[in-house]
């Protein structure tokens, strides 16, 4: 069976590591959200699992190949001491729910970063790149 995995930063669509470029191509499934805070890392966010608030993101179903490309994108170790830390949390979508892989930033990598009111890295990073709006967050 082929894992899910939720997106909520570049990978998600429109982002610029968009993860409809890769192959074999993944499988929209919906949009969801789970409990979380959201970091700005400055080209990229990550995701702090847990507490009260929420992070909008994207759900896929993926080949193998695509989860072995995500854990080198995402600088993922064996040993949990890489860039993200892969995770699976169970994900509501509707009216069901699906095990999803999430990829978890490393708890060391937060100090000093902002964070994300709104939980929504699109929308935050086009309100960053926006010469007349400024980030709210």
């Amino acid at each position: 069976m082929m894992p899910h995995v939720f997106v909520y930063g570049t990978l998600r669509r429109h982002g610029r590591n968009d993860i409809a470029r890769y192959r074999p191509t993944p499988v929209f499934v919906g949009e969801a959200g789970i409990a979380g805070t959201l970091y700005d890392l400055g080209a990229y966010p990550g995701i702090v699992l847990g507490g009260v608030g929420r992070v909008k993101g994207e759900i896929y179903r993926v080949e193998p190949e695509v989860e072995a490309a995500l854990d080198l994108l995402e600088e993922v170790a064996e040993d949990d001491s890489g860039e993200y830390i892969k995770r699976e949390v169970r994900v509501a979508i509707g009216a069901q729910s699906l095990e999803c892989l999430v990829y978890e930033i490393h708890p060391s990598r937060i100090a000093g970063h902002p964070v994300i009111g709104d939980g929504d890295w699109i929308a935050y990073a086009a309100r960053k790149s926006s010469p007349f709006s400024p980030p709210r967050d």
